[in-house]
């Protein structure tokens, strides 16, 4: 057991991995999270994959109980699939909740240095530009569409994170509850925009780490032009909704201050009557 393990002693942790048509993937994906440390416990959530992922998964779960799979009727999308799977974690009373793609994109090994600085923050990204570019095996072009898409999430929201789409993360289990208190409305890879903004509005401690992020090897992206429309209209609907909300709170607040100085001008002009008619207090 390595120090970041020995640290969290003590804490369950839930790694959630949202499926669809990864089945080359995820039995090398479960060995590598699995022998992290017997304590990790593994949930795909799987869109009744065509390819036959879920039933890869159930042949998986079958052989180590630490492996669970929720299984879904059609494809619904990513945001409900991980919200689905959070949940579930959060009913198994996990302290921390680990996401990450199911296309071995993400290294496993680094979930525990991210559980480590979860010790002291609500929620950890995985960051694939903090420090520096850590990116391999992608084109020019997919780079540079990343980073701008990242930059004008950053320059709509404020949020103060150089990977704020990064699908890599690990939260505490009140970060989570959190962020899940109201409706989510992102339905595909912008959810993690979403759910950021949400923490981190909420007032909760974020912190980024070095990560590095690999092309998947099998299979194919589920990005489409669909997804890429509403992460690009995803930024402008939560600033709107913070913007209302902020003048729903200044609203009441100057309606209290209104209320509370018609109720003490009231007692000063009744105390006055009361004075001229020669009533004392």
């Amino acid at each position: 057991m390595n120090g970041s393990e020995r640290e969290n002693n003590g804490k369950s942790t839930i790694v959630v991995v949202a499926t669809y048509n990864e089945r080359d993937n995820i039995v090398q994906l479960a060995s590598e999270i699995l022998k992290l440390d017997e304590e990790i416990k593994l949930l795909f959530v799987d869109d009744n994959s065509p390819d036959g992922t879920g039933i890869l998964a159930d042949k998986i779960a079958e052989r180590n109980e630490r492996v669970k799979v929720l299984h879904r009727p059609a494809k619904e999308g990513l945001a409900s699939a991980l919200i689905e799977g959070f949940r579930w974690a959060l009913e198994q009373k996990a302290d921390f909740v680990v996401n990450l793609d199911g296309d071995l994109s993400h290294d496993p090994r680094a979930i525990p240095v991210l559980a480590e600085i979860a010790t002291h923050a609500d929620l950890v990204i995985g960051s694939r530009y903090a420090n520096g570019i850590r990116v391999i095996n992608w084109s020019q072009d997919r780079l540079l569409l990343s980073l701008l898409a990242a930059h004008y999430v950053r320059l709509i929201t404020r949020l103060p994170f150089m990977d704020p789409t990064s699908g890599f993360r690990c939260f505490r289990r009140n970060a989570l509850k959190l962020a899940l208190q109201n409706p989510i409305t992102a339905t595909g890879f912008s959810f993690h925009i979403e759910i950021l903004y949400k923490i981190w509005r909420g007032g909760l401690r974020v912190l980024e780490a070095p990560i590095v992020f690999k092309e998947r090897m099998r299979g194919s992206s589920k990005m489409n032009s669909l997804i890429v429309l509403e992460a690009f209209g995803l930024p402008w609907r939560l600033l709107f909704q913070h913007c209302v909300k902020r003048c729903l709170s200044a609203n009441k607040f100057n309606g209290s201050d209104r209320r509370l100085n018609w109720f003490h001008s009231g007692n000063r002009t009744h105390r006055d009557d009361r004075d001229r008619d020669g009533v004392g207090p």
